[in-house]
């Protein structure tokens, strides 16, 4: 014989099974489906109860499969009380949070990196989610490395601001950054010693020079030190990217700075010089560059010489032109000094003759 309920027994009945949940308090359910909303969750109540989108995680358009697993248990924290149809509100965010939060101040105590997640690009820098917690970048605190990071990239950072009773967390990226380069140029600067060719890349071009990355540090290479040729400008013979070859010249410690010469890793032209040149010669030689004290005259491949103003005049009241860079000239060596690299040209004497 089937026993017969009415409805008030069929009430009383799954009141056994029904826990007294209210709004405030934590509980776990599992996972049961996926809506365009959000996600609908087992909490052992009457009926189901439902975590919407935005109480999933602190990226509002991330959506509620993209973080929580069908058929996984989780914790939650009622944010609603039942309806009349018996459903509670949830959120998974605000439990996750608060774990988090707890996380995180470990993690500030021991001057820690973490990991984030971009998830806006704003005016003054980057917001980020750290495990369901919204955090801050600066744009001041990012490394110029990642200076460029997009929604949705992952980047270290460490913390500088943690107040969570204020919901206010401030990351730097620069810091995790300072720390690692602080590190790196302790094991570049055990290394290096002047004379030491060795092999960097372009990653900066400036009016005065390049800075060379090597090993993880950005030394110097001087206008001066790229050729044995005059150089108007780095980006004459240098590109952002290349990698080349250069000769450390100068380590200094105490600043900790690093200078470096691409044209010492070539032949010494002056060398050449000191056996094919000397004094009284006439040599044909190309002007690299007019100067109101003369002009400079290369006489041999990466050796230039000075023609004064008062040959280079004269030359131009013979010829009727004016010397300018590029044009092809003869000249005399009147003083060679091979020693500090200085030559001092004249005219070729058929040139100044009446």
């Amino acid at each position: 014989m089937v026993e017969k309920y009415s409805d008030d027994d069929f009430e009383a009945l799954l009141s056994k099974y029904d826990y007294k949940f209210k709004r405030g308090d934590i509980v776990k359910g599992v996972v049961c489906a996926f809506e365009s909303d959000g996600a609908i969750v087992d909490i052992g109540s009457k009926s189901t109860a439902f975590v919407p989108s935005y109480e999933v995680s602190s990226d509002r358009k991330a959506k509620a499969e993209s973080v929580l697993e069908k058929n996984t248990e989780y914790e939650f924290l009622i944010t609603q009380d039942a309806d009349e149809n018996g459903k509670f509100t949830l959120s998974y965010k605000k439990v996750a949070a608060a774990h988090t939060w707890t996380e995180l101040e470990k993690v500030k105590e021991a001057d820690d990196t973490i990991a984030v997640v971009v998830t806006q690009v704003v005016k003054g820098g980057l917001i980020v989610d750290v495990s369901g917690v919204q955090g801050f970048i600066p744009q001041g605190q990012l490394s110029s490395k990642d200076a460029g990071v997009g929604q949705g990239d992952k980047i270290e950072v460490k913390i500088l601001t943690f107040d969570k009773a204020q919901n206010n967390l401030i990351l730097s990226n620069k810091k995790v950054f300072d720390t690692n380069m602080a590190e790196t140029r302790k094991n570049v600067f055990s290394q290096v010693e002047v004379g030491q060719i060795v092999k960097g890349e372009v990653v900066r071009i400036t009016d005065f020079g390049a800075f060379v990355n090597v090993g993880g540090v950005d030394c110097l290479l001087p206008l001066s030190q790229i050729s044995w040729k005059w150089v108007e400008h780095p980006t004459d013979l240098l590109k952002v990217g290349q990698e080349i070859n250069v000769e450390i010249i100068d380590v200094d410690y105490d600043k900790q700075r690093i200078s470096l010469s691409l044209k010492n890793t070539e032949p010494d032209p002056w060398l050449k010089a000191e056996e094919e040149l000397k004094e009284g010669d006439i040599k044909e030689g190309v002007v690299t560059r007019v100067k109101p004290f003369g002009a400079f005259v290369e006489v041999l491949s990466g050796v230039e010489a000075l023609l004064p103003q008062s040959a280079v005049s004269a030359y131009q009241n013979k010829t009727g032109k004016m010397l300018a860079a590029g044009d092809k000239i003869d000249t005399k060596i009147e003083k060679f000094n091979p020693k500090d690299k200085r030559i001092s040209l004249s005219l070729p004497d058929e040139e100044t003759k009446e």
